[in-house]
């Protein structure tokens, strides 16, 4: 029996909601060795996914080479609760003030199904980390889209969409893919606009890159702004993707709300642990810190030479203008066994976001731009 006659026969489209049925879902990217097959190419380079190519700072490894098999048949610490008190202990807040969960996809979720219900809506920009919007989205809710301005967050214009029904605004800081942030100055005053009415999620997933003195360090923040939830994650600067670990932090009564939509064992034993040690490893963050300024020294000043436009901001990745569709674009680089992230699902027709990685896959990078970009023209 054909897929579509078992859906009428048995009136399953009948039990699907009508935001279900509008919504697409994502379509991951195929394992490399399927990739590299379809591309035609013994070798690949991935500039997708924003991932650190240092990898995991060493004593993370170690946790990780040394990781007891046994361990696999035990359940791992329900709450994160030794992780939570290290990053207590960090950042100068009660463990019950942070959550953690099985990468920040899993918090999205928490904090829309712990203050949104029929009818509410959230708000965010248009072109930013999708997921804020997917969440609300496949969940029932409005999700309101504000344009960026000069590829920033316009925070006049999302409080301008705010109405009695607003529940959440997302703000990622640094914006990916944009990686433009708002300032210390800039986020207070949205702030102050608020004024505890909504609560504003500020998405750090990427602030461990920036090196810029205005930029504001959201925990500093909480005590002065109990409606304040952040986001930051161990897959970008730590390096810990693979494990899937992400946390939030704010004041003790919105986290406690919070609480009460997570799911317990979510987050396993092993990205815990390696989690841990990975938060403390200062020379880990400064060592990709340099790794990014050199490569993106060196990359602008490639792309100035191929008179392609591009946006670099804060944060492991940049975006580059194309002279052609971004789709095709990714497809010729692919066959040089070079991976970069297409950018129209982001709403950027015909640009692309490149990850910043070591001298080898950038020196194909540009080796690869050259020829699709001098072929087209």
């Amino acid at each position: 029996m054909k897929h579509c006659d078992l859906m009428k026969n048995t009136h399953i489209e009948r039990l699907v909601p009508d935001h279900i049925k509008r919504f697409e879902a994502y379509i991951p990217s195929k394992p490399d060795d399927m990739l590299m097959k379809m591309a035609g190419c013994s070798r690949l380079f991935r500039l997708n996914n924003n991932e650190n190519p240092l990898g995991p700072p060493p004593a993370a490894r170690r946790i990780i080479e040394a990781y007891p098999s046994l361990r696999a048949s035990v359940y791992p610490s329900g709450d994160a609760y030794h992780l939570r008190c290290k990053l207590g202990d960090l950042f100068g807040l009660h463990p019950d003030q942070i959550l953690v969960g099985n990468g920040a996809n899993e918090v999205i979720g928490f904090v829309i199904k712990a203050f949104c219900q029929e009818g509410d809506n959230i708000i965010t920009a248009d072109k930013t980390f999708a997921v804020y919007e997917w969440v609300a989205s496949f969940s029932g809710f409005e999700a309101r889209l504000v344009p960026l301005k000069d590829f920033t967050f316009d925070d006049e214009g999302m409080l301008s969409l705010m109405d009695e029904r607003t529940k959440i605004f997302f703000v990622c800081n640094p914006n990916n893919p944009t990686g433009t942030y708002w300032s210390e100055e800039r986020l207070r005053r949205f702030l102050d606009r608020v004024a505890g009415r909504q609560i504003v999620v500020v998405d750090e997933a990427y602030c461990e890159f920036v090196e810029q003195a205005d930029f504001p360090d959201g925990m500093r923040l909480i005590a002065e702004y109990p409606n304040l939830v952040i986001f930051r994650t161990f897959s970008k600067m730590y390096a810990l993707a693979g494990l899937r670990i992400g946390y939030l932090a704010g004041n003790r009564e919105v986290v406690d709300i919070i609480r009460r939509t997570c799911v317990v064992y979510s987050v396993n034993g092993l990205a815990q642990e390696a989690a841990y040690v990975a938060i403390e490893d200062k020379e880990h963050v400064l060592a990709t810190r340099t790794l990014v300024r050199n490569a993106k020294a060196l990359l602008t000043h490639e792309l100035d030479n191929l008179g392609l436009t591009y946006v670099s901001g804060e944060g492991n990745f940049l975006m580059v203008r194309l002279p052609m569709s971004d789709s095709l674009a990714y497809r010729k680089l692919m066959t040089h066994g070079v991976m970069v992230r297409s950018m129209a699902g982001f709403r950027f027709p015909n640009w692309i976001r490149i990850t910043i990685a070591l001298p080898e896959a950038m020196n194909a990078l540009m080796e690869a731009l050259f020829e699709v970009v001098k072929h087209d023209r």
